[in-house]
């Protein structure tokens, strides 16, 4: 009996210490290592507050009182963060861009009209003794790119928590291509206009100048913009080069659509890094006669292609596969214009694309003053909407944002699109202030973006790290150097301390603004486009 009992209690005892061992132990220590962030915030009608604080304080050390341990996600922590949970207003159908009804009827449109095409351009290519490959289009109406496009919304592309965006980026490493070159051109620049070039071009590259880009097609019928690399990591844009003349670079696009997600503004469609076969997955595929014909094989033995028009497109100039292999970004496309109409508008702050040349706002200190009685920038969001932009395009080094889009349905209250960012991250070594011109003049910021930038500066979730992080996933990675993520925190410390000058010279009232402010739709003149 004794014996019995001993056994029995034994048993208890072991059982009792693998509870606490397996069970209760790793509770105890997860529940130690979460973050406490005091910053106890809110939406109230659309509008972030701060717990009914009426200061914001400046030196990163006050901010959010946060305890937190090294160990660890950055990104998870920061993701988990308040500001990063804030939950919007419940959106009204108006305030979607796309009915999914209308989306997958469209989508069939295509698919069908895809379909009788393709036996088309198999049939004449067959006819000149020209080999295509036939890659079946498997249509799905669960794809990652359709439900990425169902979600864009009136305040973004796409929400916090949409896990169609992972999705999306990896379909767009792994899926098979089906077709290469649909609705490619070349285009005079502005460069080109400003010396007083004149180019003939035919339908080979994407509207950008110096670049290459090929619109590629999935095999689920989605479609990517494909940015071929010009650039190795660690190459500099060389200090003599202008803006508008520098090489686009594709990890650029990648590092920028992974700071819009850091940054919360989610405007930027998803990007992913991806090594294309220029052979098997364009060269074989392509139904463009004239985008064969610039193919080649270099003294290498490598295969290149380049763009076919008078000047910059030449063969010194094209892309070349490892032999086949090229590195590149690939691009979400957005929803097409005759279902999601968008316009182009030139930004307030535009550059002069001349040798000489200087813009007003680049001589004249008040030069906001003028932009602020301008309609759209006399109400709503818009101004505030355009700061937002010039800080990421400061963070990133892009000094080429001549023009911004926007979709028409949310007028002018709607987001900004942050297309084209591939002249960014040129010179980790260099700071260019003007870039911040909208901030500094108007003095003006979301307060949402200052409290999520002022986050960014504190060692928990410092930029970098959790940029590092980010970048990380991606198939390329590293995709930016470790001077370029550095240059990252230096710039955000630029940006903070221009706020700081703002409070200190007009107070905090005037220069942090409540988000989603309505605009009274007062109809003035619009600079550089028609009255509406």
């Amino acid at each position: 009996m004794r014996r019995d009992r001993l056994l029995v209690a034994v048993t208890l005892v072991t059982l009792l210490a693998a509870d606490i061992h397996f069970v209760l132990l790793p509770r105890l220590k997860t529940w130690y290592h979460l973050p406490r962030e005091s910053c106890a915030c809110r939406v109230t009608n659309g509008s972030l507050e701060n717990g009914g604080a009426t200061t914001v304080p400046w030196t990163t050390s006050q901010n959010f009182t946060v305890v937190s341990t090294e160990r660890g996600s950055k990104l998870e922590r920061l993701f988990r963060h308040p500001l990063y949970n804030i939950r919007l207003p419940e959106l009204a159908p108006d305030e979607r861009l796309l009915q999914e009804e209308e989306l997958r009827n469209y989508c069939k449109r295509k698919v069908s009209r895809w379909e009788r095409m393709k036996k088309f351009y198999i049939e004449a290519a067959a006819a000149s003794n020209i080999t295509i490959l036939d890659h079946p289009v498997t249509f799905d109406p669960e794809a990652s790119w359709l439900q990425f496009h169902l979600g864009i919304n009136r305040y973004a592309l796409y929400s916090r928590d949409d896990s169609s965006v992972d999705r999306l980026l990896r379909d767009m490493q792994t899926a098979t291509v089906i077709s290469a070159g649909d609705a490619i051109r070349c285009q005079k620049t502005r460069f080109h206009r400003a010396v007083r070039f004149s180019t003939n071009c035919s339908e080979m590259v994407k509207p950008s100048g110096l670049h290459l880009k090929l619109a590629l097609k999935l095999q689920d019928f989605g479609k990517a913009m494909f940015k071929p690399m010009r650039q190795k990591r660690h190459e500099e844009t060389p200090e003599n080069f202008f803006y508008f003349v520098d090489f686009q670079r594709h990890n650029a696009e990648i590092a920028a659509f992974h700071l819009d997600r850091v940054l919360d503004f989610r405007r930027v469609p998803p990007v992913a890094g991806r090594f294309i076969n220029v052979t098997g997955e364009i060269l074989y595929i392509t139904h463009n006669e004239e985008l064969r014909s610039v193919f080649f094989n270099s003294p290498a033995n490598n295969t290149c292609f380049f763009a076919k028009c008078l000047y910059v497109c030449k063969s010194e100039y094209a892309v070349c596969g490892h032999p086949d292999l090229l590195e590149g970004s690939m691009s979400a496309y957005l929803p097409g214009l005759s279902i999601a109409p968008r316009i182009s508008i030139p930004n307030p702050w535009i550059r002069a694309y001349s040798f000489t040349g200087r813009e007003e706002w680049e001589v004249n200190a008040l030069y906001c003053d003028n932009v602020k009685k301008l309609y759209p920038y006399n109400s709503g969001n818009r101004l505030l909407n355009i700061i937002d932009m010039a800080i990421f395009d400061f963070l990133t080094g892009n000094m080429d944002r001549h023009h911004y889009e926007i979709f028409t349905k949310f007028g002018d209250d709607g987001f900004l699109l942050h297309l084209d960012n591939a002249r960014g991250f040129g010179r980790h070594s260099d700071d260019e202030m003007s870039i911040l011109a909208p901030l500094t003049q108007c003095c003006m910021i979301k307060r949402s973006t200052l409290f999520r930038l002022k986050l960014l500066a504190k060692s928990e979730y410092r930029l970098s790290d959790v940029m590092r992080e980010s970048l990380s996933r991606d198939p390329l990675s590293p995709v930016l150097t470790e001077d370029h993520l550095q240059a990252l925190d230096r710039r955000l410390g630029h940006v903070l301390r221009t706020v700081g000058k703002c409070v200190k010279k007009l107070g905090e009232p005037q220069v942090v603004i409540r988000d989603f402010v309505e605009s009274s739709r007062v109809t003035t003149s619009h600079p550089g486009g028609n009255n509406r």
